[in-house]
């Protein structure tokens, strides 16, 4: 059933107007609470997702058993043997926990994402301009599942739609709980997204109670942590990529070049000028590479004919 076909007897909107006004005070810098009206949307039914996760290619969808510590190691992670339409059939006793990665790329749930997108624009683009890349993720949780210690390289709005979990952010000043080597690491795709966890980190901790119709904005890289309560629960995340969180991107994998050839980077933000020069010859580079790969491949073409 596509977003339009219900929408006259859903909502005629999906974020709530004083969520919406939340997230304008607190974009793009900070996590903040929000209310939503997607709770009970026919889409995420557990039989609708069942068939998503069904028809979904399988490298679109992950899942383990639930029982994980906050700083899980990779190795320890184990997966249940069941077919991952039955997973999210049985969700409530399974003890799994399953995320569907890039629904966005199925045209329903497409639909819901470009209509979510689309209400908070008029806060997103005079700040950080048009989203570069919108996905969209659905985690589905057993009773008491842990997301273990991570951090994602989105913008991110966290929707729950059923059930009720916990999710610890921190937001600490920059390198206080991350590494800048970690970050480097991070932005070149090395390493398991899981990260290393002390509890000192509690002191910069900030808890937001999530039940149906609520929501939690997590700004770019803000490293978070989510305990699920007594039942089932079903989250819808939508993200998206500014030139804000390319720049970074860019930034920390010129300086992890400079690390590997002996050089100690500046610690981000320090000095702006030399962060926006490493920025412009990074995207410099990039295009070269981009336009010898262009004409390589037509001269290719022409020499197969």
């Amino acid at each position: 059933m596509s977003v339009a076909a219900i929408s006259d007897v859903w909502a005629s909107r999906w974020v709530a107007p004083d969520g919406l006004d939340s997230f304008a005070a607190a974009y793009p810098n900070k996590p903040v609470g929000i209310q939503h009206l997607l709770q009970g949307h026919p889409l995420f039914a557990l039989d609708a997702l069942a068939d998503l996760a069904a028809r979904l290619p399988a490298s679109h969808v992950e899942h383990s058993l639930g029982n994980l510590a906050i700083d899980q190691s990779p190795d320890g992670i184990t997966q249940s043997a069941l077919p991952v339409d039955e997973i999210v059939r049985t969700i409530a006793d399974n003890g799994c926990w399953m995320v569907l990665k890039k629904v966005d790329e199925d045209p329903d749930y497409a639909e819901l994402i470009d209509a979510c997108l689309e209400e908070i624009d008029p806060v997103v683009r005079p700040r950080t301009g048009v989203n570069m890349r919108r996905e969209a993720f659905i985690f589905l949780s057993s009773p008491n599942s842990i997301t273990p210690y991570h951090m994602d390289p989105e913008h991110n709005i966290l929707f729950q739609i059923a059930g009720i979990k916990t999710m610890r952010v921190f937001a600490a000043e920059r390198f206080a709980i991350v590494p800048q080597e970690h970050e480097e690491e991070f932005h070149r795709g090395g390493g398991h997204r899981n990260m290393r966890f002390d509890p000192a980190f509690d002191a910069y901790g900030v808890d937001f109670v999530l039940d149906a119709g609520d929501a939690v904005y997590v700004p770019v890289k803000v490293p978070h942590w989510v305990r699920n309560g007594p039942a089932p629960s079903i989250s819808f995340s939508v993200t998206w990529r500014s030139r804000s969180s390319d720049n970074d991107a860019r930034l920390h994998r010129v300086n992890h070049r400079l690390r590997k050839l002996g050089v100690t980077p500046g610690r981000p933000g320090d000095v702006p000028l030399m962060d926006a020069a490493k920025v412009a010859a990074h995207r410099a580079v990039k295009g070269v590479t981009r336009t010898l790969r262009t004409l390589a491949g037509k001269k290719t073409q022409r020499a197969a004919y």
